[in-house]
């Protein structure tokens, strides 16, 4: 879309979402701001190379690329700069979990070990393996712990993640449960492979297949795909930095996440996105399109609560309140007196974030493919700080402005 086309857009819009013409203005200056805002931040952070959409109704309506996907050939971020989404990937597999869930092929309070017997290895001091359910692992709740594969990895001739899935299974006797499963939030990345696994089971086909077939190609998601680039697209990948003490350092490009794939293997254009953040708003023009991929009641199943992600309301400095929650995968939080939807990712030098306001169908998706990690010789400049800045700013000044009538 061009730059022209963009700004038609934006004045067609809000010219017919409000007969205020102050409206139309008001948001001109707030996205002029934003967009001051947004490339004064990341060039204070050291990022290389991001992008940023903000949707409604399905439409994109705002949008920034800053700097370079190659900071070595000197190739700059486009809009069709390919990112990695690593842990967003989360939300994929509870989609098609709940496809399965649908299709009669499983219940959310199943045991795990009904679908991935393998799991009765692990070791549970509170009760029986029996217990954990397919629910506990959407909800971040069975008791697992975070890293997938916390036995090395940190050496450059080690595989990225484990490739296979005898690799875990191997490690299952040394695994154990770390609280009472169903008995609060903690964030697992192993919990999701499971997952992937009872799909695969169920579906009788690899991960990425059942992806591809069941949710990117109805939503007409033709340039996402999973770990290694295809050959025809590597010219749109973007490269990823680590940034310490002011040193940049290139991470692995195009890596496999082997069997975690289904936790973190996620590459896509934020054109993509964006239409995956469509899916998730709902639009009563492709609703037939979208129900096909899931009906919009189980969509909406997984943005309810299902364990308080903060055990009390989080008081920020300027005073209001904060709660934060877990759905079936999606994250909810409640800030600024709206209610959200989102999922963050980060892994192999890229960071990226998505967040939905439901009632009002607005969303913004942010990708970086830098991680800037603060030290205590350097704490100005920190990739994970930018996120929460950009959040924050969206929060407090565009959502409201976007919910006006």
């Amino acid at each position: 879309m061009s730059k022209q086309l963009v700004g038609f857009v934006f004045l067609f819009f809000f010219t017919t979402m409000s007969s205020n013409a102050q409206s139309v203005s008001s948001f001109e200056e707030t996205r002029r701001a934003f967009k001051t805002f947004y490339e004064a931040r990341l060039k204070q952070h050291g990022i290389i190379g991001s992008s940023f959409m903000l949707l409604r109704d399905g439409q994109i309506i705002d949008r920034h690329v800053y700097g370079l996907a190659h900071r070595e050939k000197n190739l700059p971020v486009t809009e069709d700069t390919i990112f990695h989404w690593a842990s967003i990937t989360k939300t994929f597999t509870g989609i098609a979990i709940m496809q399965l869930r649908d299709r009669g092929l499983l219940k959310l309070d199943d045991p795990i070990i009904k679908y991935v017997p393998e799991l009765k290895a692990v070791h549970n001091p509170f009760s029986s393996m029996e217990v954990i359910t397919i629910r506990h692992l959407l909800s971040h709740s069975a008791g697992f712990r975070d890293g997938t594969w916390p036995w090395g990895g940190d050496k450059d001739w080690h595989p990225h993640e484990p490739q296979h899935w005898s690799q875990l299974v191997a490690m299952l006797p040394y695994t154990e449960i770390l609280f009472p499963p169903g008995s609060k939030f903690s964030y697992s990345n192993p919990g999701i492979v499971y997952l992937g696994r009872v799909i695969e089971s169920l579906a009788r086909e690899d991960y990425e297949v059942y992806i591809d077939k069941n949710i990117f190609k109805p939503l007409e998601m033709h340039r996402s795909y999973f770990d290694t680039t295809p050959y025809h697209l590597l010219k749109h990948r973007s490269h990823s930095y680590y940034l310490r003490d002011g040193q940049y350092t290139a991470a692995r490009f195009d890596t496999d996440t082997g069997i975690t794939v289904s936790n973190g293997g996620l590459n896509a254009p934020l054109t993509d996105m964006a239409k995956y953040l469509s899916f998730l708003m709902g639009d009563t023009k492709r609703q037939e399109i979208y129900d096909g991929v899931l009906k919009r009641t189980s969509l909406e199943e997984m943005f309810e609560p299902q364990v308080t992600a903060t055990p009390d309301a989080i008081v920020t400095p300027a005073g209001r309140q904060r709660k934060d929650a877990i759905g079936l995968t999606f994250f909810i939080e409640d800030n600024f007196g709206q209610h959200f939807i989102g999922h963050s990712g980060g892994q192999n030098g890229f960071i990226s974030h998505f967040y939905l306001r439901p009632d009002t169908r607005t969303a913004y998706v942010v990708a970086y493919n830098t991680h800037a990690l603060p030290t205590e010789k350097n704490k100005a400049q920190d990739t994970r700080l930018l996120d929460h800045e950009i959040k924050e700013w969206l929060f407090e000044r565009a959502f409201p402005l976007l919910a006006a009538k």
